[in-house]
């Protein structure tokens, strides 16, 4: 029986983990790695295909013992550590599966890996992920009849649902918190009207695209990363205007806005968590005296308005209240602290990932307006949108590599899923399951 070494236990695994359970029935055993074992367990239920190894990742045998037995890995570790589980897969020959970007250190080793004739599949979830898949999809469509795509926006988020918005910021936590927290900080490049633009990370939530989603309302999109680089990738060769941007809704922007603006985000300074309140880390962050005058004076020196004050009241911001934590901790971790509370997802709550791609294109003289739609909506604060959109495209693809629907060797080294003999089989089986695109010409 082949075995299927799942790294992490978190928010976004869920579906993943009963996916492949649910699958397993003679031809494999689902391993999960995870430092704590009270997630690992509430993944597995006790399923008899599932096998809990509590294990911290840095520790070297224990984790490369895993990885031998193993026949694939996918990792939903944090971006930082799918590094040390690929030289592990290299040096032990197995293929390995990631949702995160491509980091320099994975690509530089893409040579080895095809080599070895193994495939390292990464931006295997949402975004990165299925906005790939779905991309390539619509592109190679077009390019089929000879069109020609003369624009490409492509945006994506993970939202709360309407039936469970109940907080100003309209927004809950359905993932790993702290990509939340620093999510924006590489700045922008993209490509708008035939010239290259660019966002240093204080300007991006102040230079939003609006977008509108027919059933969901308008949303705002702040650009997302290096859009350029994956124009190449698309073989977009004509395109006038290409970028990727990230969805939330208005008011969650323009507070996010004043958090970045006020250093909230920071990694690089630090507090001492024991003897300090909420309250005082704000005072010190905007250089004021923690008195009766802190609001008005936070509220004056970031020139914010007074709908968008509501939001701070809202988190408690000002509240003289321990931090409860022990030891030194920088501004980034204290907001992830507060938000974790504040953004809690109930049991019943359901989260919403919306992703929409506008297209335009030309065939014959004619300009075509094209857009794709996907809307999802988790069934629950654990069997979330979220975790449906980024779990079940890794699960697919490593159920049909170890069932040899997929021939690896054909695709082999460090590979992002634009290739079609990769999206069109899970493009098909993600629509079976609920994740599907609408599309609109207009």
């Amino acid at each position: 029986m082949k075995t299927v070494l799942i790294a992490g236990a978190g928010k976004s695994s869920s579906s993943l983990i009963e996916y492949m359970l649910k699958n397993a029935k003679n031809e494999w055993k689902v391993v999960v790695m995870d430092a704590n074992a009270d997630l690992i367990h509430e993944k597995l239920h006790g399923h008899p295909k599932g096998e809990a190894a509590v294990i911290d990742i840095s520790n070297e045998a224990q984790r490369q013992k895993l990885i031998k037995s193993a026949d694939i890995v996918i990792s939903m570790m944090p971006h930082d550590l799918h590094i040390i589980l690929a030289k592990d897969c290299l040096k032990f020959k197995k293929n390995l599966i990631t949702a995160s970007y491509v980091s320099e250190e994975m690509k530089a080793m893409h040579q080895e890996v095809k080599d070895a004739g193994l495939l390292f599949m990464c931006e295997m979830g949402l975004d990165p992920g299925i906005d790939h898949m779905s991309a390539m999809s619509l592109i190679s469509g077009i390019q089929r009849i000879s069109g020609v795509v003369t624009s490409f926006k492509s945006s994506c988020g993970g939202l709360i649902a309407p039936e469970s918005d109940d907080n100003p910021w309209h927004y809950k936590i359905s993932w790993n918190p702290k990509n939340i927290i620093l999510a924006g900080k590489g700045g922008a490049t993209w490509l708008e009207s035939n010239k290259i633009q660019e966002l240093q990370y204080n300007e991006l939530f102040s230079n939003t695209k609006k977008v509108q989603v027919t059933g969901v309302g308008s949303l705002a999109a702040y650009l997302n990363r290096d859009s350029y680089k994956y124009m190449d990738l698309y073989e977009l060769d004509n395109v006038k205007t290409f970028y990727r941007a990230t969805l939330r809704h208005p008011a969650f922007i323009k507070g996010w806005d004043m958090v970045v603006k006020a250093g909230l985000t920071s990694e690089t300074d630090s507090f001492d968590a024991d003897n300090t309140t909420f309250a005082d880390w704000i005072a010190k962050k905007i250089g004021v005296e923690n008195d009766d005058n802190l609001r008005d004076n936070f509220k004056k020196i970031l020139a914010i308005e007074d709908k968008e004050m509501k939001l701070f009241e809202w988190l408690h911001l000002f509240d003289n209240r321990q931090i409860n934590a022990q030891g030194s901790l920088s501004s980034s971790e204290i907001l992830q602290k507060l938000l974790e509370e504040r953004w809690k997802m109930k049991i019943t709550d359901k989260d919403m990932v919306v992703m929409q791609h506008q297209l335009e294109f030309e065939r014959r003289g004619v300009i075509t307006k094209l857009s794709s739609t996907m809307v999802v909506k988790g069934d629950d604060r654990h069997f979330s949108a979220m975790a449906k959109t980024v779990g079940l495209p890794m699960a697919i693809l490593a159920k049909k590599i170890l069932l040899n629907e997929i021939k690896v060797d054909r695709i082999a080294g460090v590979q992002i899923p634009i290739m079609p003999q990769i999206y069109v089989p899970i493009l098909k089986e993600l629509s079976k399951n609920g994740i599907e695109f609408i599309e609109e010409v207009y």
